[in-house]
């Protein structure tokens, strides 16, 4: 049986920083990606961001909102905006749906292919902890088109009374 569980590798050389995302990427990567973004936006000498998602079965939203944080934390750092590659037609509906051209450039292939590529181990997160990065991923991504504006409201205002329920006890 094959491994759909995801992972994130990542490798910086040359001022080049690639993220692979493999298999299924869900909210529990959140942390990783969430963390990441952090580092990104601190890294010395970065000139250039790729997300690759060629070997990508499948992304849930929550994990969506971060790459765009990701691509976010280092816009003005990186002279070309972050580029993702993704292959896989639904995956590429999905990116374009979402509206990611605004902030990535959207290729096929790489211009070359990266080099050795490191494990990112997974960060775990508590639920109260997920929950608030659900709730950032989809208020991210509602600011990127009113497609998705439209299509996340009801679960942000469904995370944000959750929020508000859990404060008040």
């Amino acid at each position: 049986m094959i491994n759909h569980e995801g992972r994130i590798k990542a490798a910086f050389d040359s001022g080049v920083f690639v993220l692979k995302l493999i298999g299924d990427v869900r909210l529990t990567l959140c942390a990783t990606l969430d963390r990441q973004a952090r580092q990104l936006a601190e890294t010395p000498g970065l000139e250039t961001l790729i997300i690759d998602l060629r070997d990508t079965t499948n992304v849930d939203s929550t994990a969506l909102g971060f790459l765009a944080k990701v691509a976010m934390a280092v816009q003005g750092r990186v002279t070309e905006r972050p580029t993702i590659i993704a292959d896989n037609p639904d995956v590429q509906r999905m990116l374009d749906v979402m509206g990611f051209s605004r902030i990535f450039t959207l290729v096929e292939t790489p211009i070359t292919e990266t080099c050795e590529l490191c494990d990112l181990p997974e960060i775990p997160t508590d639920v109260e902890d997920t929950r608030q990065r659900v709730l950032e991923a989809h208020r991210i991504l509602m600011r990127l088109n009113e497609h998705n504006r439209e299509e996340f409201q009801p679960l942000v205002e469904m995370l944000e009374a959750q929020e508000a329920a859990s404060h008040n006890h």
